[in-house]
C-alpha cells in the first residue's frame, strides 16, 4: 500500500513540473516581438534593402543622356526659389515633406524605369530615397553628389567648399573594437502590425527636417567621444584614416539582424559616416525608422581629408565630378 501511495505522489508531482515546463515554454513562444523587432523582421523579409543593394546611386550623365526619356522622372527637393534659379530639364519641384504623398497618390511609381531624387549635395537625397525604398518603391535612385555634379554655380558653395583637409592630421589609424549588443530601441507607435509600424514611422521620418540630422566635422572632432561613430566603409577606406574611436561597419553586411545591428547602442549620439556622406544617408535612415538617435557627417570624410582620399582614390571629391550641363532657367 505504501509503494501504491509513493508511485501515485511522485507520478503526480512529475505530471505537475511536466506541465509546468510545457506552460512556460508556451508562454516563451508566444511573447510578442517588439515593435522594434517586429520591424527589423518585415524590413529583412522585404528587401532588406540596406544589406543588398544600398546605396542606390545615379550619375548625372545617366540624367543626361535620359532627358527626354519618359520613363525617367527627376524630383527635385531643393527650395522653389533655388529650382527657380536653375533645374534639370523636365525635372519636378517636389518638397520633401510631400515626398511620400506624391509617391502615393501624384503619380504611378511602377511607371517609371528610375526616379533619381535630387538635392543640394546629394546627402538629403539619399535619406529619402533610402526612405522611399524601404517603403517598397524600389525604383527610386539619388542623384550622386546633387545638383553640384551639374553645374558649377552650384557646386561652388556646396561640395567645393566644403572639401576640406581641416582635421587630416588628427585621424586615428587603428582599429576600434565593436561592442558587445546592449539594450535596443525601443518604439511606441501602439501597433501590433509591422507594416502599420512601418508607415508611421515613414511618416514621421519624412516630416523632420534633413536638416536635423546633420553633423558638422567641427563638433565632432571637439569631442569625439560624444558620438557612437558607425564609420561605415570597407576596410582600406578604414585603414587610411578615421575619426577617433570611429567602428567599422562593412557596408551591406554588418548591419543586419544576424551580423552586428544590434551593437549599435541606443542609449548613445549615433553618427554614421563613408566617404561622401551618401552612403552614410541611407543608413541615416534605416536607423531612424528603427528608433536610433542618429546623426549624418556632413559631406562625410571628405569634410577632413579630401586630399587623402583623392590620392588614394577613395571617392575624393575633385571639379571633374561636375560636368556643367545645360541648366534650365
Amino acid at each position: 500500500m505504501n509503494k501504491i501511495t509513493s508511485y501515485i505522489v511522485v507520478l503526480f508531482i512529475t505530471t505537475a513540473l511536466l506541465s509546468g515546463f510545457k506552460s512556460n515554454a508556451q508562454d516563451s513562444s508566444e511573447t510578442p516581438k517588439s515593435e522594434f523587432g517586429l520591424l527589423v523582421q518585415y524590413l529583412e523579409e522585404n528587401g532588406n534593402f540596406i544589406n543588398t543593394d544600398s546605396p542606390a546611386l545615379v550619375l548625372a550623365e545617366e540624367i543626361k543622356e535620359n532627358l527626354t526619356n519618359k520613363k525617367y522622372l527627376v524630383i527635385d527637393t531643393r527650395t522653389a526659389s533655388w529650382f527657380a534659379y536653375g533645374h534639370i530639364k523636365n525635372s519636378v519641384n517636389v518638397a520633401p515633406t510631400e515626398l511620400l504623398n506624391y509617391f502615393e497618390k501624384k503619380i504611378t511609381p511602377s511607371n517609371f524605369d528610375k526616379i533619381t531624387i535630387v538635392c543640394y549635395s546629394g546627402q538629403a537625397a539619399a535619406y529619402y530615397t533610402s526612405l522611399l525604398r524601404l517603403a517598397g518603391y524600389n525604383n527610386a535612385y539619388s542623384l550622386k553628389w546633387g545638383m553640384s555634379s551639374w553645374a558649377d554655380e552650384f557646386a561652388e558653395k556646396i561640395w567645393v567648399k566644403n572639401a576640406t583637409n581641416l582635421y587630416a592630421n588628427k585621424l586615428q589609424t587603428t582599429p576600434n573594437e565593436m561592442p558587445a549588443v546592449g539594450q535596443l530601441p525601443i518604439l511606441k507607435t501602439g501597433k501590433t502590425d509591422a507594416k502599420e509600424i512601418l508607415n508611421i514611422r515613414l511618416k514621421g521620418a519624412f516630416a523632420k527636417p534633413y536638416s536635423e540630422f546633420i553633423v558638422k566635422p567641427d563638433s565632432v572632432f571637439k569631442s569625439p567621444s560624444s558620438f557612437y561613430i558607425v564609420n561605415y566603409v570597407n576596410e582600406d577606406k578604414y585603414n587610411v584614416g578615421h575619426i577617433e574611436g570611429a567602428v567599422r561597419y562593412e557596408p551591406k553586411a554588418s548591419l543586419a539582424s544576424t551580423a552586428s545591428l544590434y551593437t549599435i547602442p541606443s542609449d548613445k549620439k549615433v553618427l554614421v559616416n563613408c566617404s561622401t556622406g551618401q552612403s552614410a544617408a541611407y543608413i541615416v535612415a534605416y536607423l531612424h525608422l528603427l528608433g536610433y538617435d542618429v546623426s549624418n557627417l556632413a559631406y562625410g570624410s571628405n569634410s577632413f581629408m579630401n586630399a587623402i582620399l583623392i590620392e588614394k582614390e577613395l571617392d575624393g571629391f575633385t571639379a571633374k565630378e561636375i560636368k556643367n550641363f545645360p541648366v534650365v532657367e
